[in-house]
């Protein structure tokens, strides 16, 4: 089977000062539909940056993206914009719910934002939301809603589309120890359910360790994490 994603050489500086600051380099991954990854390491060592290439919400200073073997960088801002919204599904640590629209409305949001006809929308919107329990809170307003509530309408919105890529950033980092393992629990069902790929980055070890491989950002280096290996 061929790689959903590849990333070949891949690196990522900032300016800091009259140099540059390197947070990686000389990355290379493959990710297959129907497998979990989770990237792991110390904070800052780019987590969250690795995320945003792979969603194409930045672009590389070094090396390139590949989906489906095309590479991102050469796609127009019309192309990048049909990845980032039908291709891939984000789930963040804050939700970014709206938080005076229903739950309904919040999951249905892509698809209303696409051009879908209102009901054809909410139904599928409902749908996922009956997935993951919440068919009976649907109709209240993000507010209303608990943490795990609405991290589960932050997944049920980024699935709604029918991604092939889900990429969690810290996705159990504003909840409590139980809520978050029901969230992973959710998350991590998804490639064999689904045939997608989930990508999680996350402090979390027991987390990271649930996925089918855990790969960790170390001194601007990946390496595959051995099982016994300490979290830092």
């Amino acid at each position: 089977m061929s790689a959903l994603i590849r990333a070949e050489n891949l690196a990522k500086r900032y300016p800091s000062g009259a140099g540059e600051l390197t947070v990686f380099s000389g990355l290379d991954f493959e990710i297959r539909g129907g497998e979990s990854v989770a990237f792991v390491g110390a904070s800052g060592a780019g987590k969250s940056t690795l995320l945003h290439l792979i969603g194409a919400l930045d672009d590389p200073s070094e090396g390139e993206v590949y989906y489906q073997g095309a590479p991102l960088t050469q796609r127009s801002e019309a192309e990048l914009a049909r990845y980032r919204n039908e291709s891939v599904g984000y789930v963040w640590q804050s939700y970014h719910l709206l938080p005076e629209f229903t739950a309904l409305e919040n999951a249905a949001m892509p698809l209303l934002i696409a051009g879908e006809e209102r009901g054809r929308a909410n139904q599928q919107a409902l749908a996922w939301l009956e997935r993951f329990g919440l068919s009976d809170r649907a109709s209240h307003q993000a507010g209303e809603l608990s943490g795990g509530e609405q991290q589960r309408v932050a997944i049920a919105r980024a699935l709604v589309r029918g991604p092939r890529l889900v990429l969690a950033d810290e996705p159990t980092g504003n909840l409590d120890a139980a809520t978050g393992e029901s969230i992973i629990g959710r998350l991590l069902a998804l490639p064999a359910e689904q045939n997608l790929a989930v990508v999680m980055a996350t402090h979390n070890l027991g987390f990271a360790r649930r996925c089918n491989r855990v790969l960790r950002i170390a001194q601007g280096r990946l390496e595959t994490e051995a099982p016994s290996a300490a979290m830092v």
